[in-house]
Formats: structure tokens, C-alpha cells, sequence
């Protein structure tokens, strides 16, 4: 028996830092939104272990990568005896803040809950989600999110309406940013570090409601004042963006990601030529309609 899964990305229309814990985590509180980009992961039974391949040669195969831990982890956990081939199409870029391989291993985990027939309940893979990274909860399910704690504790949200029929440009520069480095780096700004709560539900209110303007304002990401400080042309592509008809922009995550939300896809895919004639074509660029 095989199966395919696809493995979306997101972007965070809010990241607000509260502060350090104890355990030595940042306490957060998120919004996240699915993105129609895919990766890729086709799964089979195998005699043992996990055996797992990537299309691409920079990414390791090995226990150091989330889809290869997650499978280790199911197995586990799941009483199987047997193995797991599985083959990743990896098309999301690394360290882009997209959540590319928090994706893939919630996928990985719904994947094989299907095809060894479905031992473990909606509780106890949520608990291996969280065991294995902060974003990955949200990914085992497929709806907009709240997200707090260190952001393993999600609350599905309705659709946001002020979104709908939007156009959201997305382009990563070719280069990523260390989301440890980020987080460590945002010592250096107190204000970012130790945000007032509150913000995320208050994003996520004006945006459930159709509240376009205030939505838009809200935007904001923490993660943004280590990284446009140390990258400035991040804020050059926000900044250009808007000036071409965005009505938001971005980072996503810990970058390097920006994204731009346009009033819809033709606006959006209008600002590719002039975006790259101004800073070329290197980079990965994507429109979607959402």
C-alpha cells in the first residue's frame, strides 16, 4: 500500500513575542494562515525502520530531519513493527519562515496514521506534534489559527473574510534566517521581545469580521526587528510593494520570507515584472489566490 500527501506552508499574519519562559522558550501568541503552495510526500510500507529520500541534495535523510523524526516517533508510539519508505518533494524553501518542514512532519504523521489504518487518535499525535517542533501542530489541521503557548496550543479560526479573493505575493530572497538566531538576537530589542498580549485575537477579530483596513494595520512580526536590522533590504522589498498597490506586507516568521497581500491575484502578479526589475530575478517568487 502507498499514499501521497501534499504538505502546504504558511505565513504568520501576526508573531508577537511575550516574553522568555522558564524552560527556556519564548511565549508567543500567533495567527496563521495555510498557503496553497505544496510540498510533496509519498509514503509505503516497508520490512523496518525509516527510509526516507528527498528530491533535494542540500537537505539531509538522516534522524536530523523533522520528516524522518516524525516517522521514528509514529512508529513508536504507534506499536508498528514494520517500516516506512518515504520520498519528499521538497518545492517550499528552507529557513524561508514558512513552516516548510513543520509541514512536513504534521503530514507525515497524518500519513501514516493512514496508511498503518489509523492507531492513534487526534490527541496523541497532537502530543507528538508539540514534541517536535512549535508550528507543527498547526499543520494537523486545515483551517486559519490562533496559536499561543510556544505555539503548539491552536484554536482553528473561521475563514477570514477580509482575505477572501486576496492576492498574496510571496518571494524569498535566496538566502534564510536562523529562526534560533532570530529569537536569541531579539535581546537587543526589549520592546520586540516583550510584546503586550492580546494582539493576536484582536488581529484575528478584525479579520474574521471583513475589517480589511484594520486588518492590514494590525500586521506585525516581532521576528522583524532583529531581521530587517541585520537585512535591510527586507523593508526595501515591503516598502516597494506597497508602493506598488500591497495593502499589507510582511515577514513571515522568522524570515526571510516577505509577503505581500494585494486586492487580488492579477493586482498581485502585476508587481512581478516591475519587483524584478528592481531586484532581479534570483529569488523564489510565488502568487497565489486566497
Amino acid at each position: 500500500m502507498s499514499l501521497v500527501r501534499s504538505s502546504p506552508c504558511k505565513v504568520n499574519l501576526l508573531l508577537n513575542i511575550l516574553g522568555r519562559r522558564p524552560d527556556g522558550y519564548h511565549a508567543l501568541e500567533t495567527v496563521f494562515l495555510h498557503v496553497p503552495l505544496h510540498d510533496t510526500l509519498s509514503f509505503d510500507q516497508a520490512p523496518a525502520g525509516v527510509q526516507l529520500t528527498c528530491n533535494r541534495d542540500d537537505l539531509p535523510v538522516d534522524g536530523s530531519n523533522l520528516v524522518h523524526r516524525a516517522a521514528t516517533r509514529f512508529l513508536e508510539a504507534a506499536g508498528v513493527s514494520s517500516g516506512v519508505r518515504i520520498h519528499l518533494e521538497k518545492h517550499v524553501p528552507l529557513a524561508a519562515g514558512l513552516g516548510g518542514g513543520s509541514s512536513n512532519a504534521a503530514h507525515t504523521l497524518l500519513g501514516l496514521n493512514d496508511l498503518f489504518g489509523h492507531p492513534l487518535d487526534p490527541a496523541t499525535l497532537d502530543t507528538l506534534a508539540a514534541s517536535l517542533g512549535s508550528d507543527v501542530n498547526f499543520f494537523l489541521q486545515d483551517k486559519p489559527a490562533l496559536a499561543t503557548g510556544r505555539g503548539e496550543q491552536v484554536e482553528p479560526l473561521a475563514p477570514f473574510k477580509a482575505l477572501s479573493g486576496m492576492g498574496m505575493f510571496l518571494y524569498h530572497p535566496g538566502f534564510g534566517i536562523s529562526t534560533a538566531w532570530a529569537y536569541r538576537e531579539l535581546a537587543r530589542f526589549p520592546s520586540a521581545l516583550n510584546g503586550l498580549p492580546g494582539r493576536a485575537r484582536a488581529l484575528a477579530s478584525k479579520l474574521e469580521y471583513g475589517d480589511v483596513s484594520g486588518g492590514m494595520a494590525s500586521l506585525y512580526n516581532s521576528l522583524e526587528a532583529p531581521a530587517l536590522d541585520k537585512f535591510p533590504i527586507l523593508s526595501l522589498y515591503q516598502e516597494f510593494l506597497r508602493k506598488r498597490g500591497a495593502v499589507g506586507a510582511l515577514m513571515s516568521g522568522s524570515g526571510s520570507t516577505t509577503f505581500a497581500l494585494f486586492p487580488d491575484a492579477s493586482a498581485a502578479r502585476a508587481a512581478i515584472g516591475p519587483f524584478e526589475t528592481e531586484f532581479g530575478t534570483a529569488g523564489w517568487l510565488k502568487v497565489v489566490s486566497l
